[in-house]
């Protein structure tokens, strides 16, 4: 037997401290809006938990705070003076209805332009 694979009793134990699986809503090249916020983006990358620092994560109020076991959205995201990079959890986003393109500086470097009210990836940054 392998040293260096762990066995099925080990493979349980590991398993317990797993992250439960999150399931995304939202996709790449989707726009959405801030539940609660006035700023809306264009999602360019998924994480599927939590995965920025503490220090940024206790920043958040208390009482607004989210879970960190749902996916985290990274959206180049704009509100009526700026527009910036956004870090938004699953549960504080919705679908943008507004048929409205993003007015960010980086999307044209992303994406190809929008099709059926979705974002399209350049080739070059297709998987």
């Amino acid at each position: 037997m392998d040293p260096d694979i762990p066995s099925p009793r080990e493979r349980s134990e590991l398993a317990k401290d797993a992250p439960p699986v999150a399931h995304a809503s939202f996709t790449i090249g989707d726009i959405v809006k801030h539940r609660m916020f006035d700023f809306r983006g264009v999602i360019f990358d998924i994480d599927p938990v939590f995965a920025n620092s503490e220090d940024w994560y206790q920043a958040i109020p208390e009482d607004i705070r989210p879970r960190k076991d749902q996916p985290f959205y990274h959206l180049l995201a704009e509100n009526a003076e700026s527009s910036y990079v956004a870090y938004v959890s699953q549960q504080n986003l919705l679908h943008d209805e507004s048929d409205e393109p993003v007015d960010h500086p980086a999307i044209s470097g992303i994406f190809d332009g929008i099709e059926q009210g979705r974002y399209t990836l350049r080739p070059e940054h297709r998987h």
